[in-house]
């Protein structure tokens, strides 16, 4: 009986400072080391997301929390190709199972061919849904959830700005999965595709002022998932548009000056030095098994999928990373890692 492979193709970069894209050579690379309490996958699709190239593109910072050649990619669906003696132990997880869920940020991601993951990071992959659209819920997905589900009920109004992107489009479903009105923001292309969704109501920024469109239908809204992290007042305008009860969560935003100052000034400054009144938080992701499954049952009933853009071969994931730098993905983008 031949030994089992201790290597693996990975798509992997040691500096990123010219663009990840630029940076990643597809390379041999050692299988990442498995502990005790972790699963070891063969992924079979990955979802990349702007953390992917965010973080690696840090420099100096990256490096500090990342040691290189790294793999880039969180998000993940394949096959239990080994178990560690803890969860073998605990029979939770066997070999052969298909599974999906996301790891935190390390240097073996899921551009790699295997990569290793404890129990709370992954669940099961229901039937009904594929492996390609499991791929996309780590990231994107379990971020709209944990955004929108604890913090609405049945008949509460959700403004999502960014509705046609991988957490917008989540985020449109899941609200309405929850019985919530849903008024999205996104470019005047993809207005069919948020109405397809479920959005109730759509504005089109190209065409309108964002801000002020909120502010003219009163304070109604319950929350407000930031996607995007423009326009710059969209936070102080929040006085006029969210009910006093509300949250206005932030989940995505740039990486320059500009956007780091918009950023800092809505979390720091305070409403009697000119700051917003309304109750505000930035999304940190925590995955968790219990709203991977939770998320996999929506999908399998129905009620929300998955939008891919575009699927990519293993050896274009350059190529993908090129796309989703250009802002202009419709949902998720998917690459094929392996059969």
């Amino acid at each position: 009986m031949a030994a089992p492979a201790q290597t693996m193709r990975a798509w992997l970069y040691t500096s990123a400072s010219g663009g990840l894209e630029h940076a990643l050579k597809l390379s041999e690379a050692a299988l990442p080391p498995l502990a005790k309490d972790q699963i070891r996958v063969q992924v079979h699709s990955t979802s990349i997301n702007p953390i992917d190239y965010k973080l690696p593109e840090m420099g100096v910072l990256a490096r500090a929390m990342i040691p290189v050649p790294a793999a880039p990619g969180l998000d993940f669906a394949g096959t239990v190709a080994r178990v560690g003696g803890d969860v073998e132990a605990a029979d939770t997880f066997r070999v052969g199972e298909k599974v999906y869920g996301r790891i935190d940020p390390a240097q073996h991601g899921t551009l790699g061919e295997y990569v290793t993951a404890k129990t709370e990071w992954l669940a099961r992959l229901p039937e009904a849904v594929s492996l390609d659209e499991a791929s996309c819920v780590g990231t994107a997905g379990i971020t709209a959830y944990q955004a929108i589900v604890p913090n609405v009920k049945a008949g509460d109004k959700v403004f999502i700005n960014g509705g046609s992107g991988g957490t917008g489009t989540f985020g449109i479903q899941v609200a309405k999965s929850v019985g919530c009105h849903v008024t999205a923001s996104c470019s005047g292309k993809n207005v069919d595709l948020c109405k397809s969704l479920g959005a109730d109501e759509v504005i089109d920024y190209t065409q309108a002022n964002v801000s002020e469109t909120l502010k003219a239908k009163g304070q109604v809204f319950k929350l407000v998932v930031d996607n995007v992290g423009a326009p710059a007042d969209l936070y102080k305008a929040a006085d006029h548009y969210l009910l006093p009860e509300g949250k206005f969560v932030q989940i995505g935003g740039g990486m320059s000056l500009s956007d780091m100052k918009t950023m800092t000034s809505r979390m720091a400054i305070p409403s009697f030095l000119g700051g917003g009144k309304r109750s505000y938080q930035f999304m940190l992701l925590k995955t968790k098994n219990d709203d991977l499954v939770q998320f996999g049952k929506l999908m399998s009933e129905g009620k929300v999928k998955a939008v891919i853009d575009e699927k990519f071969a293993y050896e274009d994931a350059p190529k993908a990373f090129a796309k989703l730098k250009t802002g202009r993905s419709k949902g998720n983008l998917v690459i094929k890692v392996s059969q």
